[in-house]
């Protein structure tokens, strides 16, 4: 059984998955969605759930620097509550605070050009989450 990361955005989902034993994250994909319409990437989540059997999903919590949760922590909380309810999986809300500032440092660090680390920042972001979560579990 594997655990996911989910980097989640208004308009993408940064999407991670852990090796079989829980040590090491990897980017998977990056997922197309409208945020407004929540259940819009229900159908490639549960695909990937299916395929790889995870057994939980890790969602990065966006907060303030001072540990407030705003508007965005607030989307990430209720989409948890979504995936719990939808996909029957347990979910854990893991502290992405500057999260895609390291990844994105991480990507230029490596030279990586505008316009790819664009592509590739939120499944990224999803690494990072998704390594801090599964560093805690050693």
């Amino acid at each position: 059984m594997r655990i996911i990361g989910l980097d989640v955005g208004s308009k993408t989902i940064g999407v991670a998955l852990s090796d079989a034993l829980k040590i090491t994250a990897q980017g998977l994909l990056t997922i197309d969605w409208r945020e407004e319409q929540i259940d819009s990437a229900d159908k490639q989540l549960k695909e990937i759930i299916k395929k790889y059997e995870v057994s939980h999903i890790v969602i990065g919590l966006p907060k303030h620097m001072n540990g407030s949760i705003g508007i965005r922590g607030e989307a990430s909380e209720e989409y948890a509550k979504h995936c719990e309810e939808v996909h029957g999986i347990s979910v854990s809300l893991w502290d992405e605070r500057l999260s895609t500032v390291a990844a994105e440092r991480m990507l230029i660090e490596a030279d990586v050009s505008r316009a790819k680390r664009k592509k590739v920042i939120d499944k990224m972001a999803a690494v990072m989450i998704l390594q801090g979560y599964l560093d805690q579990l050693l």
